[in-house]
């Protein structure tokens, strides 16, 4: 079995053998989707998946199923359109294409009720009824939506660089730490600079920002608690739509870059739960989201085989 979780800054691939055990992995630059570069998205994940095969035996044949959780393959065009394009690669027999936020689910809840929050370049929250309803808030892309990511946190970050530059807002040490994260001298070269980037390269501006706020900018502490409140507002939602009110007792987990056990993002949405979602009960282990597409690999494997016998 292979399983993919495909993101926007890495993507992530562990073949796994009939019981689920981990027998290779591989690693490469993120595979989410964008309109219109499907076909880009399918050769990222491919290569990372020739990879991770190469270091097993040939003799052992081609794999029973790929899973891949893409982000930005919420439409079932796109999720059409790449299960395709992965199927014309063949690198499995079967192939199922999924969102980051289902194989995330997957591997935090299996198949009972839940909510996942998942911050990295970009940002969403998936979830699943007490009905076996499932719904999900956020995860309208960088153009228009992911709040509270990384991306949209480097963005509104870079406004502030040139705001404070302008003295439309009080100095701040973002100033200084953007520019040298991206190895420049003025602010002004920030122009080609973020529009010649990837939207890795400008996503990782977001560590700077929570590397700024621990060290007691003020601005930087704003725009880190403006994320977790963005963030926290996905979780309401899905409580509220899911399991009647943020009242009701919700299991929620949390993954991505940007939330992963220790870090200050993650510190303050747990601490903001507490009162926007009293319900909320956070898993104190970080998921997986790869091994949810390995989990759910298996199971397109066991329902090919149920109906074959």
């Amino acid at each position: 079995m292979i399983g993919v979780d495909a993101g926007g800054s890495r993507t992530r691939v562990v073949v796994a053998d009939a019981t689920g055990e981990t027998v290779a992995t591989a690693e490469r630059d993120g595979a989410a989707v964008r309109p219109g570069e499907i076909e880009r998205s399918a050769n990222v994940i491919a290569a990372a998946v020739r990879d991770a095969l190469s270091a097993l035996d040939p003799s052992l044949g081609e794999p029973s199923a790929l899973c891949a959780g893409v982000a930005g393959a919420g439409r079932e065009s796109e999720r059409r359109a790449l299960s395709e394009a992965l199927r014309a690669e063949s690198l499995a027999e079967d192939v199922l294409v999924l969102t980051d936020a289902e194989i995330a689910l997957s591997d935090a809840f299996g198949d009972e009720a839940g909510i996942v929050l998942i911050a990295g370049t970009g940002s969403i929250a998936y979830g699943r009824g007490p009905t076996g309803t499932l719904e999900r808030v956020g995860g309208w892309g960088p153009a228009i939506g992911d709040e509270g990511g990384g991306l949209w946190i480097a963005r509104r970050a870079l406004s502030i660089v040139t705001a404070a530059t302008d003295g439309r807002e009080p100095a701040t040490s973002l100033v200084g730490a953007i520019l040298t994260a991206a190895e420049l001298d003025e602010v002004e070269a920030l122009i080609p600079w973020a529009s010649a980037a990837t939207t890795a390269q400008i996503a990782s501006l977001a560590a700077v920002v929570v590397a700024s706020a621990e060290g007691g900018d003020l601005r930087a502490n704003a725009l880190l608690g403006l994320a977790a409140e963005e963030l926290v507002l996905h979780v309401r939602t899905l409580a509220r739509a899911l399991f009647v009110d943020e009242r009701a007792t919700v299991q929620v987990a949390l993954g991505g870059g940007l939330l992963e056990p220790g870090s200050p993002l993650r510190k303050r949405v747990e601490h903001r739960l507490k009162s926007a979602v009293p319900g909320s009960k956070v898993h104190a282990s970080p998921i997986v989201a790869v091994r949810g597409a390995v989990r759910r690999a298996l199971q397109l494997v066991a329902v090919a085989e149920e109906r074959a016998s």
